[in-house]
This record gives C-alpha cells, sequence and structure tokens, in this order.
C-alpha cells in the first residue's frame, strides 16, 4: 500500500483535524502531571542520598539507605512496559481503571521518580564540598544547608536534569498506548500498528519529536539563564 496515496491523505488529514488536537493535549497532560509529582517524590529522595550517607552531613542509619538504593535500583531496573502491567492492579484500586490517560499517570510515576532521584543525587554531589563546608562553619543546620546551599547551588543542573525526565516521561507516555493509555502513542498503535496507517504513525511521532524539541529548549534555555557561572563571565 501507497502511504503516499490519494486515499491514505485524506484519511491521514481527517484523524489529524479530528483526534491529533485531542491526543497532543492527552500526551502533554500525562506528562506534565507525571513529571511533577515524580519530582515531588525524587528530588527528597535524591536529597536523601547524598546527605544520609555516611560522610554526609546528616548520615542515616545504614539499613535504610541499603534498602532505599535497592529498592530505586530495583524500580529503575524493570522495563516501562513490564511495570506498567505490574502495576496494574495498583493503578485499578487508585483510579478504578487501567485504560485511558489518567490512569496511565501511576505507572509513569512509578517508573519515573527512581529514575528522577539518580539525576538529583548526580546535581547535588557536583556542588563545591567547600561550599558546604563554609555552611557548615558557620553555624548552618543540616536543613538550611540543603535548602539554601545545596539546591540553589544545583538549580541549573537539576534543570538540566529534569528536561532529560521529561523527554524520557514523554517516551513513556508513547509506549503506554500499547495497554490503552491515551495520547498520541494510542494513535500510533491503533492507527499504525493495528490497522497499517503507517502516514497516522509517522504523524504521531513527527509531533512526539516536536515536543521533545520544544522541552528541550525550554530547558537549556531555564538552566543557562539561571546558571550563576555564567553571569559572572
Amino acid at each position: 500500500m501507497d502511504i503516499f496515496s490519494a486515499e491514505s491523505l485524506h484519511e491521514t488529514w481527517e484523524i489529524l483535524s479530528t483526534e491529533f488536537l485531542q491526543a497532543t493535549w492527552e500526551t502533554l497532560y500525562a506528562t506534565v502531571l507525571s513529571t511533577f509529582f515524580a519530582i515531588l517524590i525524587g528530588l527528597p529522595l535524591g536529597v536523601l542520598l547524598v546527605v544520609g550517607e555516611k560522610k554526609g552531613i546528616a548520615p542515616l542509619p545504614k539499613g535504610l539507605m541499603s534498602f532505599l538504593n535497592i529498592l530505586i535500583n530495583l524500580l529503575r531496573s524493570v522495563p516501562f512496559l513490564i511495570l506498567m502491567i505490574v502495576v496494574m492492579p495498583l493503578t485499578r484500586l487508585i483510579m478504578g481503571t487501567v485504560v485511558g490517560t489518567a490512569p496511565s499517570i501511576i505507572p509513569l510515576v512509578i517508573a519515573s521518580f527512581p529514575f528522577v532521584s539518580r539525576l538529583v543525587e548526580s546535581s547535588l554531589r557536583e556542588v563545591n564540598p567547600n561550599v558546604i563546608e563554609a555552611a557548615q562553619s558557620m553555624g548552618a543546620t543540616p536543613f538550611q544547608i540543603i535548602t539554601k546551599v545545596l539546591i540553589p547551588e544545583s538549580v541549573p543542573s537539576l534543570i538540566s536534569n529534569f528536561t532529560i525526565a521529561i523527554t524520557t516521561i514523554l517516551g513513556y507516555t508513547a509506549m503506554s498506548g500499547v495497554i490503552g493509555g491515551g495520547g498520541l502513542g494510542k494513535i500510533a498503535i491503533n492507527y499504525g500498528y493495528y490497522r497499517y496507517k503507517y502516514l497516522i504513525m509517522i504523524c504521531a511521532v513527527i509531533l512526539l519529536i516536536v515536543m521533545v524539541q520544544v522541552f528541550q529548549s525550554i530547558g537549556t534555555h531555564l538552566a543557562v539563564k539561571l546558571d550563576k557561572r555564567l553571569k559572572n563571565q
């Protein structure tokens, strides 16, 4: 079948004009909300991984740190498609169904927050130890060091890593279409895979690429704008 035939072009235009706007909104909705909750969970976890280690500013029990590391590594090692199936009972318990855009947010958050916590950990470890030591010498509490030194000093790196997270989650939303998630992934699967309407699938992929580029451009711009090292040059 010629994907650029008059019939194919006409059908693709009909789908574009009737379903793509809603699908794009569903993808944005799931991506942004999932990223928000992933950061809400992953940011504190990433902070704990840094400050709670043996030589950190607020050491935590070794058993607790081992548990956190194992949990994060375990969740990160499970492929997203398998994770979605595994957490179906939890999704159904919370949302009442496993089909649709809103239910897909549950597995998206569970798959993403461990990734975010490692990104946060990486950003915080980039902070100059001398700055932390200076804050300690002035009598700052661990909470003050976290909120006034660690996080503010690592903001550009955090934004860059959160940009990586949101583009990764965007890719996950496309995969959620396999088990009934909404958005562009659902269109790509339903039309491109099941019905062999490859032009529709190509359009969905192009839209996903555009969204990735937009998120990446915004994230890069914010990271550069907030980088104090560049302002001082």
